[in-house]
């Protein structure tokens, strides 16, 4: 909706990128998110802003919608190491252990880090 615009989703997507990573890493993580909302629906493609939408949902205990952008992103490119981590993660912290620790294998092996037999 045109004329609500406010200091979270005005300027370019690169400034809005850059204004999400401020507030990121000043640990503002709900700012970053209500920045990171609106990117991630302009640019659904890109994977960049959705992690960072993920982290930041993580970051301020927001674990079911962590969830789901982590499941978009996985679902996308299931190669995706972090995105696989962070996944598990966010299980882990949601006590859905055994859901959790397949995702924690796959990102394991995905980094290279396989048990020695």
């Amino acid at each position: 909706m045109q004329g609500t615009t406010t200091y979270y989703d005005h300027g370019t997507p690169a400034e809005r990128w850059e204004r999400a990573r401020r507030f990121f890493d000043a640990k503002d993580y709900a700012g970053a998110a209500r920045v990171l909302a609106g990117l991630v629906e302009e640019v659904p493609e890109q994977t960049g802003p959705r992690l960072l939408l993920a982290r930041a949902y993580y970051h301020s205990a927001q674990l079911r919608r962590a969830e789901t952008e982590l499941r978009t992103i996985v679902e996308r490119d299931p190669v995706e190491h972090y995105a696989r981590l962070m996944l598990g993660r966010t299980l882990q912290r949601q006590a859905r252990h055994e859901e959790a620790r397949r995702h924690l294998r796959v990102a394991s092996a995905l980094a290279g880090d396989f048990p020695q037999e």
